[in-house]
């Protein structure tokens, strides 16, 4: 039985603003702590109307203080857009208020569109070549070992805050088996690359003060309700949504529609499937049977699960739906 989270953008949904968006993440982190998921990690992204999730260290403090034993995190923060520093004192800080909870999930995507991320830093692309460096500092800032240094975390140094690296590609595999790190994989939405890339990490693994043995988290799409039916139907609003991904149009969540084929050409169903190839949509039962595939074909060491689902109650019931799937998994294992 391995572990399951929640990854969360704060989705701001068609009608809707970013400050419900926000509250609605707080109360599914106290949901899910409830169900028995493991994280909560919340993702960088900027200009973006549908999502919220832009001051990310911030947003991570919110649903720390709503809870009290669920893994609080990010998936990702994306480096390159920040000083090391920086980051060490915003991380350092909330896992001074929120001890042994916080992971930091490190990316060097921009998290945005190009003219976004020069407006963000105009020396980004330099940073994204100091990627590999910046996380080891960043790593030696959070350690009790950098206290003989002239630059010092406060508060930060000695927390030990667990990195993550994540990636979309097999240039992160190599990285984060260098570095001894754990490795979670974009493939809810970059699935084309998982199984090369777990295969390079597990390779080239090398163990690390934080970390003995390979450990890899994969992202997958999930949307359960009572019958596939109603999964499907709810499913159109995610389709919608990764469109706008596609063409570079980012509006608020629609809502599902009756048939698909009415809001989206064939060649965007087409790019679709592909994107979201690991999303499972279904009663319990169909979920099952093709997440057990995806666990035998992969052998991840734990699962982080991403829901865009209009309406908020029923984004909710399909988490509930799916901690209760993991769970019989877990019964019948034992």
């Amino acid at each position: 039985m391995i572990p399951y989270s929640v990854l969360d953008l704060a989705v701001v949904t068609e009608g809707s603003n970013a400050k419900e968006a926000i509250e609605r993440s707080r109360e599914l982190a106290v949901h899910a702590e409830n169900l028995g998921y493991k994280r909560f990690w919340m993702a960088e992204h900027h200009n973006m109307e549908h999502i919220a999730s832009s001051a990310t260290s911030v947003l991570l403090g919110h649903m720390a203080e709503a809870t009290s034993s669920i893994r609080i995190g990010s998936g990702g923060i994306m480096l390159p857009n920040h000083s090391p520093y920086i980051i060490a004192e915003h991380f350092g800080t909330l896992a001074t208020m929120y001890p042994d909870r916080i992971d930091l999930g490190l990316g060097r995507a921009p998290g945005t569109d190009q003219t976004t991320a020069h407006a963000i830093r105009p020396d980004r692309m330099r940073e994204v070549y100091n990627f590999p460096k910046n996380v080891e500092l960043l790593q030696k800032y959070l350690s009790a070992d950098n206290s003989d240094s002239k630059v010092r975390a406060f508060p930060g140094e000695g927390t030990e805050v667990p990195l993550w690296v994540l990636g979309s590609s097999t240039d992160s595999a190599h990285l984060a088996a260098k570095l001894g790190l754990p490795y979670a994989f974009a493939s809810h939405f970059a699935p084309q690359q998982l199984l090369e890339a777990i295969r390079i990490y597990r390779e080239e693994f090398k163990p690390s003060a934080q970390l003995d043995e390979p450990y890899v988290m994969a992202g997958i799409n999930v949307i359960a309700a009572d019958t596939t039916e109603q999964a499907e139907y709810l499913a159109t609003s995610t389709k919608q949504m990764f469109v706008g991904v596609i063409t570079g149009e980012r509006k608020p969540l629609p809502p599902p529609v009756d048939d698909i084929n009415r809001v989206l050409p064939f060649q965007h169903q087409m790019a679709l499937k592909q994107m979201l190839a690991y999303s499972f949509v279904g009663d319990k039962k169909k979920i099952r049977e093709n997440l057990m595939h995806f666990m035998d074909q992969t052998n991840v060491d734990e699962l982080i699960t991403a829901s865009y689902i209009f309406d908020h109650q029923e984004r909710l019931k399909s988490h509930t739906l799916f901690s209760e799937l993991m769970e019989s998994i877990k019964a019948e294992s034992v």
